[in-house]
């Protein structure tokens, strides 16, 4: 998993959760988890990429659950997962361990699990993302649940209507809380890096600050907007031009209705069936 300065620790704990819960059905408790320090000094500095100690809600078992997202098949996968487990358990003996390497790569995964050696065996569990149903976590039209279908197979789907409904619908759920929304879109930063996505995810942040970028203010978006807003001033007809291009670009997707499209530019309806027709001649 890429490593963020930007993401607070908050943030990661929330993540750490949500994957335990959503991906690997582990039913943990969300205000039980807590990250753990990894890093161990040998010849290089290894660090694995999710560690944390949490507890199952119905047994109130207590365990620490290390997930390593992979995104290329990696013959010595085994070797390494070996080298973090035994790092995790120096550091925290006797403790019960869970391993998890999530996959999410375009080729089909072929990277063994286990490690089969004389009077030696170890293993560790796999989940390929190409079997998780994109459909289903959009289905489930929660915050955490859109957060990680960013790591789907998005099948034969857009990536970029995809990742544009994922923002949208992140921030129509958390409505007016700025920083619910923050700390869901710094989730989706974090787990996009996986993908190569973050092209994608600046795409889509640019759609969102077409809708009310007065709104994010006090966030990072909202500063790139005042500047903007500065130097802007007082040309609304070069801004009604960039809402009609944005109109344009949303009509030729095909995927938004035309309620949806005047609410993301703010144009009227009837402007936006005038340019339907208008791209039709």
């Amino acid at each position: 998993m890429a490593e963020k300065d930007i993401v607070s620790k908050d943030v990661l704990q929330h993540l750490a959760a949500d994957i335990a819960n959503i991906l690997l059905h582990l039913d943990v408790e969300h205000d039980s988890v807590e990250l753990l320090q990894t890093e161990q000094q040998r010849i290089e500095v290894r660090r694995a990429d999710m560690v944390a100690r949490m507890r199952k809600r119905q047994t109130s078992e207590q365990f620490i659950l290390h997930v390593e997202i992979q995104n290329a098949n990696d013959a010595s996968m085994p070797v390494r997962m070996l080298r973090y487990v035994s790092d995790i358990l120096l550091l925290h003996p006797n403790e019960p361990i869970y391993q998890y390497l999530v996959y999410i790569g375009k080729a089909r995964l072929n990277m063994p699990n286990e490690l089969a050696l004389p009077d030696f065996h170890y293993r560790y569990r796999v989940l390929d993302m190409h079997t998780v149903d994109c459909s289903l976590l959009l289905a489930q039209d929660t915050p955490e649940a859109l957060v990680l279908a960013i790591l789907c197979d998005f099948k034969v789907r857009p990536t970029q209507e995809v990742v544009n409904y994922i923002v949208r619908r992140l921030k129509e759920l958390t409505g007016d809380n700025e920083a619910q929304f923050r700390n869901y879109y710094e989730m989706l930063e974090t787990l996009a890096d996986n993908r190569d996505l973050q092209t994608q995810l600046d795409e889509a942040k640019h759609m969102l600050t077409q809708v009310d970028v007065t709104r994010f203010s006090t966030y990072r978006w909202g500063l790139q907007a005042g500047l903007e807003q500065g130097i802007e001033q007082g040309l609304e007809k070069g801004a009604q031009i960039k809402a009609t291009e944005m109109a344009k670009k949303l009509i030729s997707k095909g995927a938004f209705e035309v309620a949806e499209i005047a609410e993301l530019t703010g144009l009227t309806e009837d402007e936006i069936q005038k340019l339907k027709i208008s791209l039709l001649n």
